[in-house]
């Protein structure tokens, strides 16, 4: 498989670092606006099937251009989801296989934010799966940890445990602690900031059958979420996340909802924001220059990508699964996916979230190199047949799951 990676940040070079040790890729060449990060996260590897190259996300020709002259045949966007769409349409264009980690970007309801949808996570990607169809290509989406392997978990759940799903309620939550120079515990993001504003101030959806797709406040329903390995009990709110616009394209289920670990601390600072207009990422004026303000916030913050060293703690993803077991008894289970950072450091060089979030498009993309997975169109990870991935990340990739009755 000849295969572009499109951004060279946390998650990129993570990904980078995992698929130098696999043999099924012929070729792997990692793209970002900037060169030298490129070219310094694929040296880092050693693996000469690894290069690099100058692009800029946005444009949908030069992507284009770049997957026709490489002969890629799979592209795997890495960026923040500003640039899905346009990385989308220069897949199709150029005859090649697609992944992401964030789909389409959702926009409020201008009347009733916080009841009714407006445009949802992935409508834009959806709204083009007649094309893909045509063209005979896959465009995998929501392929990362959340989405991603939590929608795998839901699948197998679906499969071969229950013979009647209530609901299905994704939690992710952490015991992650990142440390000052002094030792102490400091306030720095593990994963993008501006991703994480993005779903985390706009209004969280949640599906109920009969009803469909509806909105709540941001940060509702606090709940505390006793997560599995030592993590432990965290409070956990909704969110906004493409789980609950992924899962019940392929699974019937009465309620599915996402709740996020954030913490009182966390859910303070991105309210802050918010009040202050730093969330905004319309362009404002500062001297001779128009800045976004999310982006600002994005540069003084700390890079997640390197914060390894002085982070500890572990980081879980799961899906909390009610209803009938296969003997018509009440079930009620939690699969999950713990990775702790001394392991992922230790063995990777990257730290928990960004690996955890960077190995299941790897672990996707051999599947359909081996034409295990397949198929053509806009597909969530809950159409394939979920075995074979849990099979191999436990196996060749040394990431065990779980499954702890509730």
């Amino acid at each position: 498989m000849r295969l572009l990676i499109l951004g060279a940040g946390g998650v990129g070079s993570a990904v980078v670092k995992i698929a130098a040790r696999r043999p099924f890729f012929e070729h792997v060449l990692l793209a970002d606006y900037d060169l030298g990060r490129a070219q310094r996260a694929a040296a880092a590897t050693g693996d000469p099937r690894l290069a690099a190259a100058r692009l800029d996300a946005s444009d949908e020709a030069a992507i284009s251009r770049l997957l026709t002259e490489h002969r890629i045949d799979a592209v795997l966007g890495a960026t923040d989801p500003r640039f899905t769409m346009p990385i989308f349409r220069a897949a199709l264009a150029a005859g090649a296989h697609y992944l992401d980690m964030a789909m389409s970007l959702s926009r409020p309801h201008p009347q009733d934010p916080f009841s009714q949808t407006g445009v949802k996570l992935g409508d834009e990607q959806f709204a083009m799966a007649a094309d893909w169809e045509r063209a005979g290509r896959l465009a995998l989406v929501g392929m990362g940890v959340e989405p991603g392997l939590s929608d795998v978990l839901a699948r197998y759940a679906s499969d071969h445990l229950f013979s009647e799903i209530d609901y299905l309620g994704v939690r992710d939550g952490a015991n992650l602690e990142v440390l000052d120079e002094a030792g102490q515990p400091m306030f720095a993001p593990t994963f993008s900031i501006w991703t994480t504003i993005e779903e985390c101030l706009n209004p969280p959806v949640i599906y109920q059958a009969g009803r469909g797709w509806y909105t709540t406040e941001p940060f509702s329903e606090p709940e505390v979420f006793d997560f599995p390995e030592g993590i432990g009990p965290v409070e956990c709110v909704n969110v906004e996340h493409e789980e609950v616009l992924l899962m019940p394209r392929w699974l019937k289920a009465g309620r599915v909802d996402f709740k996020y670990g954030l913490g009182a601390e966390f859910i303070g600072v991105l309210r802050t924001l918010h009040q202050l207009g730093l969330d905004s990422v319309v362009p404002v004026r500062v001297g001779q220059a128009m800045v976004s303000p999310r982006d600002v916030v994005a540069a003084v913050l700390p890079d997640p990508a390197q914060l390894g060293d002085r982070m500890r703690g572990k980081t879980c993803a799961g899906v909390w699964v009610r209803g009938r077991g296969l003997d018509g008894r009440p079930r009620s289970s939690y699969l999950y996916h713990v990775v702790d950072n001394d392991w992922s450091m230790a063995e990777y060089g990257c730290q928990a979230v960004l690996w955890q979030t960077a190995v299941n498009p790897v672990v996707a993309l051999e599947l359909i190199a081996g034409g295990v997975w397949s198929g053509a169109g806009v597909l969530g990870p809950e159409a394939f047949d979920a075995v074979p991935f849990l099979d191999l990340l436990a196996g060749d990739y040394q990431s065990p799951w779980g499954i702890r009755e509730l």
